[in-house]
């Protein structure tokens, strides 16, 4: 990736100038509580090192799925306070994304000090399809930070959209890529073009259409790919075997019959699968034969059979790459599957594999079943914008910094 680094704006100097920073801090809300501050974490190393620097520090962030207006259950104040916690200093939270509050705290800042904005989608500007639109709140954002102002882009989980915040900001200012967004990029293109073989893949999550574009791309590429979770019993059905009330996308089937011809040598899918007579923590659960679920069941894991299978695969390789559970992990009855299937790719990793976890749901399931998080090389912030990097797609956010 040839663009300018953090590096590159700390060697420049950043005493006294403020630093607009995107950070991706959408984490997991249960009430007001932070239920994996994984993103916090993973976000704190580039803001501290701009504050210690000297920097006025003004970072833009989201959180769930506003509908262009402000929403009390997705205010950042929990984002704050967690945040301020894990830099070890004070972080203000601003009333308003660009408002009168964002600009007088704005100019109220003094070296080191830490601003963080309310929910930039509570403006609907920041996902507008308007191009203008979106360029009149980026040009809000710069009049924080003043003529003497630089960018720095550091949510990997939203360099895939081309929203204000992201994107039309970065044409405005000195831009640069934070060390996230710098390290996510150079793990994606260790595993699209220097991939040690064999090269293993791991797809899990519900739908076969979330997934259809990077199993097509990847399918080709790689040693072995390993199908499981939800998505798995379209896959089953396109094989003309009864799913029960598994999940399944009926206008996926012919698809799924065309991927298993197709890729016939490289596609994986479970031979036993742990059901359930309903979809709830303390469902009656058995074992069978994926030939063998009967009608009012449903699957909500791989069985053990098919974790040591697949767990043999992933013992050996020396690529692995994985998103999406293998089940209902969420659930300590059909958790099993997907600790298993990340048990084999951490005993990867400590025989020398490039393990990655691609984010999202794999990455919460890492931190929920107590499992090593130095077991694997890499563990992505942006599972979304990882899929997209994986199909060959151009990540606007990525594109614009190159510029």
């Amino acid at each position: 990736m040839a663009v300018q680094t953090l590096k590159d704006l700390l060697d420049a100097g950043v005493e006294g100038r403020a630093v607009l920073v995107r950070s991706d801090l959408n984490v997991p809300l249960d009430g007001p509580n932070i239920t994996d501050p994984g993103r916090i974490i993973a976000s704190a190393p580039t803001l501290k090192a701009l504050a210690e620097a000297g920097a006025k520090v003004i970072v833009t962030a989201h959180l769930g799925r506003p509908k262009g207006e402000p929403d009390p259950q997705f205010s950042l104040a929990p984002v704050a306070a967690k945040l301020a916690d894990v830099l070890g200093r004070n972080v203000q939270l601003a009333g308003d994304v660009v408002g009168q509050d964002a600009l007088a705290r704005s100019e109220g800042l003094t070296d080191g000090d830490v601003l963080l904005l309310e929910n930039i989608r509570f403006d609907p500007r920041e996902t507008s399809k308007d191009e203008a639109e979106r360029t009149k709140l980026a040009k809000a954002l710069v009049e924080l930070v003043g003529d003497d102002g630089a960018f720095v882009s550091d949510g990997f989980g939203v360099v895939h959209r081309a929203q204000a915040s992201v994107y039309d900001v970065a044409k405005l200012l000195p831009h640069y890529a934070g060390n996230l967004v710098a390290a996510e990029v150079d793990v994606l293109e260790k595993l699209t073009d220097d991939a040690q073989r064999p090269y293993a893949v791991v797809l899990g999550g519900s739908k076969v259409s979330d997934k259809l574009a990077v199993i097509e791309a990847l399918a080709p590429r790689v040693d072995t790919l390993v199908i499981g979770g939800g998505m798995f019993y379209t896959f089953l059905a396109a094989q003309g075997v009864s799913v029960g009330n598994s999940l399944c996308e009926e206008s996926m089937i012919d698809t799924c019959k065309d991927l298993l011809d197709r890729y016939a040598d490289v596609l994986h899918i479970p031979h036993d699968v742990v059901i359930a007579d309903s979809f709830s923590a303390d469902a009656e659960a058995k074992t069978v034969a994926v030939l063998d679920i009967p009608d009012g069941w449903m699957g909500l894991d791989i069985g053990p059979e098919s974790v040591e299978r697949f767990g043999a695969i992933l013992r050996g390789a020396k690529t692995v790459f994985w998103n999406g559970p293998m089940g209902v992990f969420e659930f300590e009855k059909f958790a099993a599957g997907t600790k298993g299937v990340a048990e084999a790719i951490v005993e990867a990793t400590g025989k020398g594999a490039f393990s990655v976890v691609g984010g999202g749901d794999s990455a919460a399931a890492v931190r929920q079943l107590g499992l090593p998080e130095d077991g694997f090389s890499h563990i992505s912030t942006g599972g979304g914008a990882s899929l997209e990097y994986l199909e060959g797609k151009q990540l606007p956010g990525i594109a614009v910094l190159e510029d």
